[in-house]
């Protein structure tokens, strides 16, 4: 069972900032395209934003210029670092790791999810 571990959601103030950070095993991490989605209640999961092996990045609009995604490889870790966060922004947000077994073949694994609630 492949896991993928999200930390550092929580609350915070509108216009503040944080940074989710999710860990992969080694193995799936320097084959997959990493990827945030979210899901705020009573709505569908959502893409947020994803980043290639080699650091090409794109975002949803609604998040464009405020969220930065990054990854770690040799930390097996990809990271969203949110500011100027907006009540909007609140959902259960997750991290995707699309995985090549073969140029291709993929499989797509999912963390746990992760809390951010922008509120004053």
């Amino acid at each position: 069972q492949v896991q993928l571990v999200e930390s550092g959601g929580g609350l915070v103030q509108p216009g503040g900032s944080l940074r989710l950070s999710c860990a992969a095993p080694g193995n799936i991490f320097s084959r997959s395209v990493m990827s945030w989605h979210r899901q705020a209640p009573g709505k569908q999961r959502e893409f947020v934003s994803i980043i290639t092996g080699a650091g090409t990045a794109n975002y949803a609009d609604s998040v464009k210029g405020r969220f930065t995604i990054s990854r770690v490889n040799a930390k097996n870790t990809v990271y969203l670092q949110m500011s100027s966060l907006k009540p909007e922004d609140t959902a259960v947000y997750y991290c995707n790791a699309h995985y090549y077994t073969t140029w291709d073949r993929s499989t797509d694994y999912w963390g746990q999810g992760t809390q951010v609630t922008v509120s004053s």
